[in-house]
């Protein structure tokens, strides 16, 4: 599917003209193929088919019409794998009785068994080669028994999330939507059974707390696989996320693993993907139902394209992409420049610069200096809001796609998001402001004073719009970049409100687990042990992210033998 989005572009011969950075970010590709809209922010097209993918859809559409909403998991269609050549199992497919349009349920229930493969079956467990039950040095400031028990199980998860392709994938691909990713990995969990960008950073976070050194090297060398194959890391390993991709934390993943373990062979493998993945960021759907209330064919267009932006965002969905919060299909995220993403790649500028410097590229890496003080300057210009003392998305309107955008304060968007903090993420380098004592203490009283702060944890926003990613629900990715930029901030003060909120994190993950049995991919933090809910899937469990940041903040913070577990 073709998307667009709004990044500040990356620019080697910096000069320190507003004008020229307002030239430059309207319309970013998201695409394979060029954007036929001209100078529309829509970037063109939202459509990427194989024939495979094509025909899944349709099965989708019509087992929307059989099931109804309430029974219908979009998902599970698409990740169909076939037993039949394709041409076979369409002729099938279109035999199929239907009445008024729609095919009887036990006439697409027998279809489906009699034609394709289990969901999931083109996956297969792995044991991953370097767990043991107990790694030697393993959490040592976890002083607490009960906490330490359930650190174990948690770490013990990655075996039950570990996997591998099926050979059938490898020799058969045209049967499959999962690609043929080369090395083992780890999964999110549930409904998710294929590696996913971002999820993975995390997941690599608790590896390395694992002493899963090699597995989470896996997990990279599977994500470069797919910048080396189709140019950028996808959304998740399946043939209809090949247009679309996630939160840019690549390099992110290759400096944590470095950083453990010394590997320079490793980076130096890495980085020529890095190069590759950075220039793709700077040159299908479950939302028929929703789609269905718009007027027209271009208008559904239109709103796929916007689902299909903010799926990218990771935030799918949320109030934060829309005009009006109560209706999903006001999604405008392709007119918004957003905060959290310019800081990713600032990161990965900096990053790319570091890599190169170690492996003796003095000209690339002074060039992704250049390229990271002139998103730094670009960033402080058009999100840092001094009145708020946060980092605001943008807006612009449709016509702003062309020419020079003359910046306006009122574009910026006034309401509170975490994303309006993530910069805090790498303080002393993602901050796009001056580092100062006084600039820590302004956003960290910002940051106490506006609600986000949760019983339980960090809300995404202050909104219950009964989307995912709104209030109430906390995500592990926000609370962990939260409290990891305040821990690092040098203030006292924010140092104290990190380990408080970690503290409140790994309390309603704890409760959580020890009333379903389960780590959820979400949890409402306006309590403790609330599992999250909302959005367009059952709230499901496993789950690879929220594994690695529990375990990522336990050997940050620890845990003494005299602090409570239990919810307070």
């Amino acid at each position: 599917m073709t998307v667009a989005k709004h990044i500040l572009p990356k620019m080697p011969s910096y000069r320190p003209n507003f004008h020229a950075f307002l030239l430059l970010f309207p319309l970013l590709f998201m695409s394979i193929a060029a954007s036929s809209a001209g100078g529309s922010c829509d970037g063109g097209p939202a459509e990427h088919s194989t024939p495979l993918v094509s025909f899944l859809q349709r099965i989708q559409t019509a087992a929307l019409k059989t099931l109804g909403p309430k029974s219908f998991d979009p998902k599970f269609y698409v990740d169909l794998p076939l037993t039949r050549d394709l041409e076979i199992t369409e002729a099938a497919f279109a035999d199929l009785p239907r009445v008024h349009g729609v095919i009887p349920k036990h006439h697409l229930e027998r279809f489906i068994d009699s034609y394709f493969g289990d969901v999931g079956g083109d996956l297969v467990y792995v044991e991953p080669k370097e767990f043991v039950p107990e790694p030697e040095g393993f959490l040592p400031e976890v002083k607490n028994s009960k906490v330490r028990v359930w650190a174990l199980e948690i770490h013990t998860l990655w075996k039950n999330l570990s996997r591998r392709v099926s050979e059938d994938v490898k020799n058969r691909p045209e049967r499959h939507t999962l690609l043929p990713l080369p090395e083992p990995m780890i999964i999110p969990g549930s409904r998710f059974r294929e590696i996913y960008y971002w999820d993975s950073y995390w997941i690599i976070r608790g590896l390395l707390v694992s002493k899963m050194y090699d597995a989470a090297k896996e997990i990279v060398n599977n994500l470069t696989w797919l910048v080396d194959t189709y140019g950028h890391v996808l959304n998740g390993a399946r043939a209809y996320y090949v247009n679309r991709s996630q939160p840019p934390l690549l390099s992110s993943m290759v400096m944590e693993i470095y950083s453990r373990t010394g590997d320079l062979t490793f980076v130096r493998k890495s980085l020529p993907s890095l190069l590759k993945e950075y220039s793709f960021w700077n040159t299908g759907i479950q939302d028929e139902k929703s789609a269905s209330k718009l007027p027209s064919a271009s208008d559904k267009e239109h709103f796929y394209r916007q689902a299909s932006s903010t799926a990218e965002t990771g935030w799918d969905f949320s109030s934060r992409w829309m005009r009006n919060s109560s209706d999903i299909t006001t999604l405008s995220t392709t007119l918004i420049i957003p905060v959290d993403l310019n800081a990713y790649l600032y990161k990965a500028e900096l990053d790319i610069a570091f890599f190169a410097k170690e492996i003796g590229d003095d000209q690339t890496s002074e060039s992704f200096s250049k390229a990271s003080k002139a998103r730094q300057f670009a960033m402080r210009s058009i999100f840092w809001n001094a009145e708020m003392n946060q980092w605001l998305d943008y807006w612009l309107s449709s016509g702003d796609c062309q020419g020079v955008h003359q910046f306006e304060a009122k574009n910026q968007n006034h309401n509170i998001f975490a994303s309006n903090f993530i910069p805090m993420w790498n303080w002393r380098h993602v901050s796009g402001v001056h580092e100062d004592s006084s600039t820590v203490e302004r956003v960290l009283k910002s940051f106490q004073v506006s609600g986000l702060i949760q019983p339980a944890g960090i809300a995404t926003t202050l909104l219950n719009s009964g989307q995912q990613w709104d209030y109430p629900n906390g995500w592990a990715p926000i609370e962990h970049m939260i409290v990891e930029g305040l821990s690092n901030s040098g203030s006292r003060a924010a140092g104290m409100l990190a380990e408080d909120i970690a503290v409140r994190w790994i309390r309603t993950n704890f409760a959580a687990y020890n009333a379903t049995g389960a780590m959820h991919e979400k949890y409402g933090v306006n309590g403790c042990g609330i599992v999250g809910g909302g959005g367009e899937y059952k709230p499901q469990t496993g789950f690879g992210w929220s594994n690695g940041v529990v375990l990522a903040l336990l050997e940050e913070f620890g845990w003494p033998v005299d602090r409570e577990i239990e919810c307070n």
